[in-house]
């Protein structure tokens, strides 16, 4: 067993985790990119939905039943302008939520236990668990009493 002086339980230094940081980038998934409204506007225009709907006002203009078609057509002009708006504000509701979420981890670099945003856990970091905790990063129990861990997050 080794003493808690023991260079191996200091962790890194704050500088050898602001290297590795810089080096290897920060402790998250990668995004899958903010739609633009652009982007947002050709998916909603590409739903079947809204396809159905301008194949009748497309019969409608050929059955000569130009109020019907213009009738169809506006409504559906609504519906993409309200499927944009809800797409739009769920993009940005996502992106408030992962940053709401971001767990954060407890570590010990430099003999100092320090609280960090997960985004912050490099490689070598030394991170402490407690009951409840989750873990910031893949990383391998170097002591425990009565481990259990909760996996059904990741089902």
């Amino acid at each position: 067993m080794t003493s808690p002086h023991d260079p191996a339980r200091q962790g890194l230094t704050p500088e050898q985790a602001a290297d590795r940081l810089r080096t290897e980038g920060p402790n998250e998934l990668p995004r899958s990119g903010v739609r633009t409204l652009g982007r947002i506007v050709v998916d909603v225009i590409r739903e079947p939905m809204f396809g159905l709907l301008l194949a009748a006002g497309a019969i409608y203009l050929l059955l000569g039943d130009l109020g019907e078609a213009l009738l169809l057509l506006a409504f559906a002009s609504i519906s993409v302008a309200i499927a944009i708006v809800q797409e739009n504000r769920s993009e940005r509701v996502l992106e408030a939520l992962r940053d709401l979420t971001s767990p954060r981890a407890l570590v010990i670099r430099g003999g100092q236990r320090l609280r960090i945003p997960g985004r912050e856990v490099v490689r070598g970091d030394l991170i402490v668990l407690g009951e409840g905790d989750r873990v910031a990063a893949d990383a391998r129990v170097l002591a425990c009493d009565d481990l259990m861990v909760d996996e059904s997050l990741l089902t």
